[in-house]
């Protein structure tokens, strides 16, 4: 060691060694000492000569010592492709051809010979190195070759001559791995919670001995479904069981629509209702505690979009199953009594009311907004109503509220409403469930305390953690919900004629003049505001077109064309608003034939749709496809994308529901 370090030293100072040398040799010619000058510059030239030889054999011992260490490399390089333990192959990428295989691939694809000049996508159909030239190192997707699951790496090497880059790939057999990832996610656990939601009707003044057969039969229908999905199943009450199955039998269940739907229809006694099942399901979940929470949430879900349906829910969806049956009237006097006395306490209780409704507020949502106006002005607590700068479809009902004394002042706009917003302030929602379709979503984050009046069948998202949720899918309209509440909180006189009026005018929009979906709380509702001083035919201009909007809405008509014998789709290529569009649609549908109908126009970058049903096509499940929502008879969607290519879906989705009936 000390003599490298020697050496090392010596050469680093070899030159100014010769330098001093040469010093001393000129010192000593000026000194005339000539024969001492000789001897230092024989000297420092014999020193350079010494380093000079001794660098070149250093040089040669260098360049010796690299060559052999480079045979050894390419040798241990060529030996490591020939005997890899992983299959590789070399290939162009530009144009698939394979330039060279191991053994291992050889075998992995089933070939006994070495392959020159084959494609690669021919020797492993489907496999593309797309990927590569992206410029990842990973395939995107497993590969099956020959019974076996791989996962392919690889890296590109720049060819040489502008030939093109060459690329190499090795194949990880992941076949194990993939197997019991499989078998993992076939015997995770599902929650499942099954519910009779008519069970009083089905037993209703049926005698005891067909009673028992009723509830004999359901009981052995579900345990067909419980010894099908090879389930542990349970009956938590009267109405209510619990099935806990593994994941493999889920996917067969959603395929068919879950059966078991059908299956329970066919059980009633020739006097009563058929009876009806919901059922909710929790699946992805961590624990059986977050399941059983998924299924709790799933068959609140399809109890809230009317029942006899299959919710299932997993850590960020809803999937929805079923149903197609036209939602009965459930709800009881008892319940809106007890929603009517919470919603007065609520409201008593708050430092001030903000009442919203959903964007483009319409009769049903200006009406239910003045209800809910005057509960609050009977207990004496401050109330506003939030009013967007554009004009909305019901302009007039609301130019009219605005018009009346004890409305002044109390419409806002959502920036306003966020400042007078305070901690003790009750918001309360009318006419929507979905918190993309409120006047203000920064306002309804903004407020602790929040009550939902509703009558659209519930979508994936809605606004939870609600104080109040008077959510009633058999309701015809939010005004007859709110009609309802009224009548346990204030005396007919306590209502203004003009708030009697809207909440009318709402009922019968809704109800299209009381022929669809109308039922006989419906009809409880509108005399009780006829006793508040309604005049239906007070009612009329608020129903009535302009010229220009009649011409625009036969336009609409005379676009439309029949699909599938019975539904009418019209696509209009220019915006239209959506009062007209909702007409045109209500329009088709007195047509001789037509069952649903569905009108389409752009407006700005996305697709607005307005569809109608006399009751025969669920239209909410059709345009729930698409992203919107509403209920069997009246549903909309705004959905992003070109008019040609949402009608395309739009008929495609038509066909599929179609199919599935």
């Amino acid at each position: 060691m000390n003599k490298k370090k020697l050496a090392q030293l010596l050469r680093a100072k070899v030159w100014v060694g010769c330098l001093v040398m040469a010093a001393f040799a000129l010192w000593a010619t000026l000194e005339r000492q000539y024969i001492l000058a000789i001897a230092e510059v024989v000297a420092a030239m014999a020193l350079l000569v010494f380093f000079q030889v001794d660098a070149a054999r250093r040089y040669k011992v260098l360049m010796k010592f690299l060559a052999s260490v480079t045979r050894d490399v390419e040798s241990a390089a060529k030996d490591t492709m020939l005997n890899s333990p992983l299959p590789m192959v070399i290939f162009r990428p530009e144009s698939d051809e394979v330039i060279w295989s191991n053994s291992r691939f050889l075998h992995l694809t089933g070939n006994k010979e070495h392959m020159f000049d084959v494609r690669l996508s021919s020797v492993v159909p489907g496999f593309s190195s797309r990927w590569l030239l992206e410029g990842k190192q990973e395939c995107p997707e497993l590969v099956r070759s020959c019974g076996r699951t791989y996962q392919v790496l690889g890296h590109l090497v720049p060819g040489e001559d502008g030939s093109g880059p060459l690329a190499t790939i090795y194949w990880l057999d992941v076949t194990d791995y993939v197997d019991l990832q499989a078998v993992h996610a076939a015997t995770r656990p599902v929650v499942a919670l099954l519910l009779l939601d008519n069970y009083d009707e089905v037993l209703k003044n049926v005698a005891e001995s067909t009673r028992s057969s009723i509830v004999g039969e359901i009981s052995q229908k579900l345990g067909q479904l419980a010894e099908e999905t090879q389930g542990l199943f349970a009956q938590l009450d009267r109405d209510r069981y619990l099935l806990i199955f593994e994941e493999r039998h889920l996917a067969r269940l959603q395929e068919s629509k879950f059966p078991i739907l059908d299956a329970v229809h066919s059980i009633h006694n020739p006097d009563t209702t058929p009876a009806t099942l919901s059922i909710g399901i929790g699946r992805d979940a961590d624990s059986f505690q977050e399941l059983y929470q998924y299924a709790s949430l799933s068959v609140e879900m399809a109890l809230s979009r009317g029942g006899d349906q299959a919710v299932v829910k997993n850590r960020v969806s809803f999937e929805f199953y079923g149903g197609r049956t036209k939602e009965l009237e459930k709800r009881t006097k008892v319940k809106s009594r007890v929603m009517a006395n919470t919603l007065g306490e609520l409201v008593a209780d708050a430092s001030n009311v903000l009442i919203m409704g959903h964007c483009s507020a319409d009769l049903d949502c200006v009406g239910a907004a003045a209800g809910v106006f005057a509960i609050a002005r009977k207990r004496g607590v401050p109330a506003y109503i939030l009013k967007e700068e554009t004009p909305a479809p019901a302009e007039d009902m609301l130019q009219r509220l605005a018009g009346l004394e004890e409305y002044q002042g109390k419409f806002l706009s959502p920036a306003d409403a966020i400042v007078l917003a305070d901690a003790n302030t009750l918001l309360v929602v009318v006419d929507t469930n979905r918190p993309e379709q409120v006047q203000s979503r920064d306002l309804l984050l903004s407020c602790n305390k929040v009550a939902v009046i509703d009558h659209h069948r519930r979508a994936a998202t809605y606004i939870t953690n609600a104080a109040l949720n008077y959510h009633e899918p058999y309701a015809s309209s939010a005004c007859e919900l709110v009609a309802e509440l009224l009548q346990y909180l204030l005396e007919p006189a306590d209502l203004l004629r003009a708030e009697s009026e809207a909440l009318l005018a709402g009922i019968v929009l809704d109800t299209k003049h009381f022929t669809m979906r109308t039922g006989g709380r419906t009809f409880e509702a509108a005399a009780f505001l006829r006793r508040a001083g309604a005049d239906p035919g007070e009612l009329r201009p608020y129903f009535q077109s302009d010229l220009e909007g009649t011409v625009a809405r036969y336009d609409i008509i005379q676009r439309a064309r029949l699909f599938r014998e019975n539904v009418a789709i019209a696509p209009v290529e220019h915006t239209v608003g959506r009062i007209t569009a909702a007409k045109a649609a209500d329009e088709l549908l007195n047509i001789s034939g037509i069952q649903a109908s569905f009108v389409l126009y752009p407006e700005g970058e996305r697709v607005v749709v307005s569809a109608r049903s006399v009751g025969a096509v669920n239209v909410q499940l059709i345009l729930e496809k698409l992203g919107g929502g509403g209920n069997a008879t009246a549903a909309g969607a705004q959905i992003p994308g070109d008019l040609k290519e949402i009608t395309q879906r739009l008929m495609r989705f038509i066909d599929l529901y179609l199919a599935e009936e």
